[in-house]
């Protein structure tokens, strides 16, 4: 079977979530995933009503399950090329060189977290450097905690990390702060680091400490960086959806783009979502969808019964 109702690309919380719905809605649904969620190195997930915790491995594993229980179809793959079929739907080319038509179309391919140049912080991503206080906070609780800053809004990201613990450092290269801005920092007794990080220094496999290119080292028990996320919306823009004026694909509510048939959830149009959001952003999606259908079904029925068939 080539042929579903709606194709996600995409099976990470939003994605499966959307299947779920959609599958328990009778509808023709298939998942298409390349097996490379971001939060892959993460040990827990949290915030998650009723799944604080739980690996994010295994949220999947169930989702997939639930899914499959359903009747919807999962199908490992990487998507090279998605384009209109030429009259009500969409062609989802595969890196496997087969192909899949679509009514619908979901996109839920999440982003990219683009770390600063620091030697030995990509090695340590999503165990002792951190990017979402609200994910992991908790799990640092009133360690000696540091931000690496120097982009915009970092001073304000590390005021929020400050809620975790009484011992934060903001390192920043020298003359970027405001005075404004390094008051706040004072004020709240947060320690200010200027200068250049040379490396993290690891020892028995946990982060110890900031060695800074002037020679200092100073311990830390880990780290939270503001990344910059970029989209993985390149299937999107190519269909021509509309974007804002940072690059991100806009959608309305119910994740529903500019082009006709085309929907998106979850970190690929909204960078702030976490797990829950993004599962609650596909569900919603999948209900539009299963509407916008439901209204092309109403369409199709009309056209058959004037042309004298009946359903």
């Amino acid at each position: 079977m080539n042929s579903f109702d709606v194709a996600i690309i995409g099976g990470g919380a939003a994605g499966l979530s959307a299947a779920l719905v959609l599958a328990r809605a009778d509808r023709n649904v298939v998942v298409i995933d390349d097996g490379t969620p971001r939060n892959a190195p993460a040990a827990h997930m949290h915030g998650f009503l009723s799944r604080d915790g739980m690996p994010p491995s295994e949220l999947l594993a169930k989702g997939r399950d639930e899914v499959t229980g359903y009747g919807g179809h999962l199908l490992h793959g990487t998507v090279a090329d998605v384009v209109p079929d030429g009259s009500n739907g969409f062609w989802v080319l595969l890196a496997s060189s087969s192909r899949i038509r679509a009514r619908r179309l979901l996109v839920t391919t999440g982003l990219t977290d683009e770390l600063p140049d620091v030697p030995g912080l990509a090695e340590r991503w999503a165990r002792d450097v951190l990017h979402c206080p609200y994910c992991h906070g908790r799990e640092v609780l009133d360690r000696q905690l540091g931000v690496i800053g120097g982009t915009p809004g970092a001073v304000r990201y590390a005021q929020i990390v400050r809620q975790w613990t009484h011992d934060l450092v903001y390192f920043t290269p020298p003359g970027l702060l405001t005075a404004a801005e390094r008051a706040g920092l004072v004020a709240r007794a947060i320690g200010i680091v200027e200068g250049t990080i040379a490396r993290l220094v690891i020892d028995d496999d946990r982060l110890r400490g900031v060695c800074m290119a002037d020679g200092p080292t100073v311990p830390r028990d880990a780290l939270f960086v503001p990344p910059c996320f970029v989209p993985r919306s390149g299937f999107l823009t190519d269909l021509g959806c509309a974007t804002n004026d940072d690059g991100w694909v806009t959608v309305d509510t119910t994740g529903r783009t500019s082009v006709p048939g085309v929907w998106a959830a979850g970190n690929v149009v909204d960078p702030r979502a976490q797990v829950i959001t993004a599962a609650g952003a596909g569900s919603a999606a999948a209900i539009a969808i299963n509407a916008d259908l439901v209204d092309d079904d109403v369409h199709q029925a009309i056209t058959a019964y004037h042309l004298g068939y009946t359903a």
